[in-house]
């Protein structure tokens, strides 16, 4: 029987996924709630939930109602937020909501109708797990099989004729005693790496990285609700690319020209000496807003993505983040190479914070 606190506690779960549902495209936008994640949880601010209920007790409010009133009549206070100016009223107040990443995810799915991941050919790689499988005579007192070794036990006092019906005690012996063993298998585990790569040159303003701040929080909330390993590494480049830490990515500020062949360059590096093509699913994400040093580089740009990173990747992704000086002359050059078709890389256009969503469908909607 369910207590009436858990269909309380299921129906509030059920009314928090709904707000977060219907406001979902307004969440994403916002960078606050990238910078409020935990572990496995993430706090998304909600408008305050009030399940309907009755209130016994008089009646004591005041003020004119239906009844008679004349030009003049003082009346009661307002309801807050009423009139302008200052008040002495509370306003509306936003309710924070501990939702697991996982639920986040599954939200974030089925609102934009993502297809679940097929992992790229038979990139597995094994991972131990131990499994109790068999019974041993031998073993730590805290894996003794109780019901085997009293069973063992039980034969032994019958076969010697020492067991009493009317008194049944039955004391295991040493040899008596049953313990569980383990064997530890290899199990295939599907495993991800995720490869942040952005132009950080002078063309490059702090609301440009923001929104690849954003748009980087939703993928690795997907990519992870598919896959049981996360990888997660970050190239900064303008004309030279270094790799750095999170927390850098998202900080750094840099000046200089543009030269994207010299992050292609570092994540190619990257691939092949820490992550084996044969068992992982890599997926590399470059953001920059379009600008890139001469048609020479642009070259050699796209023959390390033919050479190199398609073969190695599920799936390339290029986001042209819109700058005020900015030409984004790359995404063109990548759409009249390989088109729109190609099943090798996905190009998005982000023009603003607002095209953050569409950006996510266009990168996580083909389920590769």
């Amino acid at each position: 029987m369910v207590k009436k606190i858990e269909k309380d506690f299921s129906r509030f779960r059920a009314i928090v996924r709904g707000r977060i549902k219907k406001e979902l495209r307004k969440y994403i936008t916002r960078g606050e709630l990238v910078g409020k994640v935990g572990k496995n949880l993430v706090s998304i601010p909600i408008p305050q939930i009030q399940i309907p209920h009755f209130r016994y007790g008089k009646n004591d409010g005041g003020g004119v109602g239906m009844g008679p009133g004349e030009p003049g009549t003082p009346l009661e206070q307002g309801e807050p937020g009423e009139g302008t100016g200052a008040g002495d009223q509370p306003g509306d107040h936003l309710l924070e909501v501990d939702v697991p990443l996982s639920e986040l995810a599954k939200i974030l799915g089925e609102e934009l109708e993502l297809p679940n991941i097929k992992p790229k050919g038979s990139r597995t790689i094994a991972a131990d797990k131990e499994k109790y499988t068999g019974i041993s005579r031998s073993g730590p007192e805290s894996l003794r099989h109780f019901k085997r070794t009293y069973r063992e036990a039980l034969k032994r006092s019958i076969a010697l004729g020492i067991y009493d019906e009317k008194n049944p005690i039955v004391v295991p012996w040493r040899e008596d005693k049953r313990y569980r063993s383990w064997k530890v298998r290899e199990i295939p585990q599907n495993n991800a790496v995720i490869i942040y790569m952005m132009d950080v040159s002078g063309s490059m303003g702090d609301e440009q990285k923001e929104i690849v701040r954003i748009e980087a929080f939703w993928i690795d909330t997907w990519l992870r609700s598919q896959y049981k390993k996360i990888e997660t590494r970050y190239i900064v480049h303008d004309a030279v690319a270094r790799e750095v830490d999170h927390h850098t990515f998202f900080h750094v500020k840099e000046s200089g020209g543009t030269k994207i062949s010299s992050a292609l360059q570092l994540c190619n590096d990257i691939i092949e000496r820490d992550f084996n093509v044969q068992e992982w699913n890599i997926y590399p994400f470059h953001f920059s807003d379009g600008d890139n040093w001469g048609s020479e580089d642009t070259r050699r740009c796209i023959e390390l993505l033919e050479q190199r990173l398609f073969p190695a990747s599920n799936v390339f992704c290029y986001g042209q983040v819109k700058s005020a000086y900015g030409s984004g002359q790359f995404k063109k050059d990548l759409d009249e190479r390989f088109g729109q078709e190609d099943p090798r890389i996905i190009t998005s256009e982000i023009k603003d914070r607002e095209g953050i969503y569409d950006s996510i469908k266009d990168f996580l909607g083909k389920g590769k």
